[in-house]
């Protein structure tokens, strides 16, 4: 229950005819400080808030084989081109209109622009196979920011490429 201080010679008795000085025993009780040890160490697993991985989340519909059509005004398309070494290469059109250069850092100032504010607009993200994870983390989260929360991953075809490559 704590500490105990006993006194007295342990050994017995005299030794050789000269007296020995009188030993003082301590006996420790470790118990309360192991009792506290384990309620700290309860409390910091308790309070401790794990972080959660991040990930991206998507909902994916379910598998029909029609489309749902769709007009080309309420339809923004981002064009991603891959570029090794460096930032990806954003192209941007809404409708039949010619697609016009972005980068990463400019996409929010378009994204939230009046040309881009419709009711139910629908992107369409085009990416290149060779456009790097980060590029598109980082427009699904300007994207987010300009709360367009309607959008499509779909690879980029030679036709798209084609398209955007006089720009």
């Amino acid at each position: 229950m704590g500490a105990d201080v006993g006194g007295g010679d342990r050994r017995g008795g005299k030794k050789g005819g000269k007296k020995k000085a009188k030993r003082v025993s301590i006996r420790l009780d470790m118990t309360p400080m192991v009792d506290v040890a384990f309620l700290l160490l309860i409390f910091y697993m308790v309070t401790t808030v794990f972080r959660t991985p991040q990930a991206l989340e998507l909902s994916l519909p379910p598998k029909r084989t029609e489309g749902t059509p769709i007009a080309e005004s309420k339809v923004l398309t981002l064009r991603v081109l891959g570029n090794p070494g460096g930032e990806a290469k954003i192209y941007w059109s809404r409708g039949n209109f010619r697609p016009e250069a972005v980068s990463i850092t400019e996409l929010g100032k378009v994204l939230s622009s009046e040309k881009t504010k419709v009711d139910d607009l629908i992107t369409l993200i085009k990416i290149d196979r060779t456009a790097t994870y980060e590029s598109m983390v980082r427009i699904t989260d300007e994207l987010g920011l300009a709360e367009l929360d309607k959008f499509s991953l779909v690879p980029l075809t030679d036709a798209d490429k084609q398209a955007v490559s006089g720009i």
